[in-house]
C-alpha cells in the first residue's frame, strides 16, 4: 500500500514526500495517480511529534477529525474520516490508537487572541496612538512568517474598478490609488496614507465599490511583479505546515495560535457599516500597519461581499496598470440573516 502528498493536503509533507519517493505510481488512498508515493510506514516519525500535543480523553474525538479541524489535514475529497483513519493507522502500525478519542493538551494553550480583542476595543475606543494593552509582537512577526508567500505563486492580473460619473473613462491616475491628501480611511490604510487595493476578480472589484444595479463601472487591470512578500490571511490553517516546526512544543504553539490567526484574517474580512468605518477599520489598519513595518509589500485577504479575494498593496508603484475598460452592473444580490438578530 502507498500514500501520496494529495492524501494529506500539507505543502510541508509534500515535500517531504517527494523527497522519500522513490517511484512515481497510483496512490492506494486518495486515488490519484502518476504521482510520487511512499510506504505510509516512512513517514511515522513526522506524525510523532504532531500526535504527542494531543491527549487521550474519551470526552475528545477521533484523531483524524482533529487533525483535519486543527490543521486541514486528509483533506483531498477521497479521504473521509474512515478513509483517514486507516491510512494514520498504516502510518503508525496502530489501527487502535487512531480509533481512541483524543483532545488537544492544555500545556500549549496561550491568551492571545484574548490579548487582541482587548487591544482592538482599546484602539477603537480609548487610546488609538499609545495603547496601554501589549501584545507579544514579537510572536506575531513570527507567525507572519509561517503565512507568507510570494507573489510568484499568484495570478499575474489584478482588478481595480470604480463607479463612472462622466461619460469618458477614468484616466490611469484616476484609476490607481488615490492621492493622499484625498485618501480616505480604508480596511488596511489610516486616512491620508493610500494603498492600492486589487480584486482576484473583476466581479471582486467592481463587489468591493458597492453599486447598485445599472451603474457603469470602470475597471483597470493590474499586474504585480513576482517578487514581491505578501502576508495570506486569506485561510490560515490551510497555509501553515505542523511538519515544518522543530518539535512538538513549536507545534502545540502553532496550533494554539492559529486561532488568533484567523481572528486576524477576519479583522479585514468582516462586513462593518459604512457610518461606523472611521473608528470599526482601527484594528485592521493596526495590523496591516505592522505587516507593512514587518517589510511585507501587502496582504491578501477574502472578499467580504464576492468568492474572490483582495491584495492591499502598500506601495502602488510596484503594481503596472494596463487595460482600462468599462462593465455595467446587471444585477446586484442580497442575502439576510434567518432570524431577528441584534445590532
Amino acid at each position: 500500500m502507498n500514500c501520496c502528498s494529495n492524501c494529506f493536503g500539507d505543502n510541508g509533507l509534500k515535500s517531504h514526500i517527494e523527497f522519500l519517493s522513490q517511484e512515481t505510481g497510483d496512490c492506494d488512498y486518495c486515488g490519484s495517480t502518476k504521482v510520487p508515493v511512499v510506504a505510509p510506514p516512512m513517514l511515522e516519525d513526522k506524525f510523532a511529534a504532531l500526535l504527542n500535543t494531543y491527549e487521550q480523553n474519551e470526552a475528545g474525538c477521533s484523531i483524524v477529525e482533529l487533525l483535519k479541524k486543527d490543521w486541514c489535514l486528509f483533506s483531498h475529497d477521497q479521504m473521509s474520516i474512515a478513509q483517514g483513519q486507516m491510512l494514520l493507522g498504516d502510518v503508525l502500525d496502530d489501527g487502535q490508537l487512531v480509533r481512541q478519542n483524543f483532545v488537544p493538551s492544555e500545556q500549549y494553550l496561550s491568551n492571545r487572541l484574548g490579548k487582541w480583542e482587548e487591544l482592538r476595543q482599546e484602539l477603537m475606543h480609548k487610546n488609538r496612538f499609545f495603547p496601554e494593552t501589549e501584545i507579544d509582537l514579537e510572536r506575531l512577526e513570527e507567525l507572519l512568517s509561517h503565512i507568507s508567500l510570494s507573489s510568484n505563486e499568484l495570478q499575474l492580473e489584478w482588478h481595480r474598478a470604480r463607479t463612472k460619473t462622466r461619460d469618458e473613462l477614468f484616466s490611469a491616475a484616476e484609476m490607481s490609488a488615490p492621492p493622499s491628501h484625498v485618501a480616505s480611511h480604508g480596511r488596511a490604510n489610516p486616512a491620508g496614507i493610500p494603498y492600492l487595493y486589487l480584486g482576484s476578480e473583476i466581479e471582486t472589484a467592481v463587489s468591493e465599490i458597492r453599486p447598485h444595479t445599472g451603474d457603469i463601472t470602470c475597471v483597470a487591470s493590474f499586474k504585480i511583479p513576482n517578487n514581491l512578500t505578501l502576508v495570506d490571511l486569506r485561510a490560515a490553517r490551510n497555509s501553515v505546515s505542523p511538519f515544518i516546526l522543530e518539535d512538538e512544543k513549536d507545534i502545540g504553539r502553532m496550533r494554539s495560535d492559529l486561532v488568533f490567526l484567523e481572528r486576524l484574517g477576519h479583522e479585514l474580512t468582516r462586513p462593518v457599516r459604512q457610518m461606523a468605518a472611521a473608528f470599526d477599520y482601527t484594528p485592521s489598519q493596526y495590523l496591516c500597519e505592522f505587516i507593512k513595518k514587518s517589510r511585507y509589500d501587502g496582504v491578501l485577504y477574502r472578499s467580504s461581499v464576492s468568492d474572490g479575494f483582495n491584495l492591499a498593496l502598500f506601495d502602488q508603484s510596484k503594481a503596472q496598470i494596463g487595460i482600462i475598460s468599462q462593465r455595467r452592473v446587471e444585477k446586484v444580490g442580497v442575502e439576510i440573516s434567518a432570524e431577528n438578530v441584534d445590532v
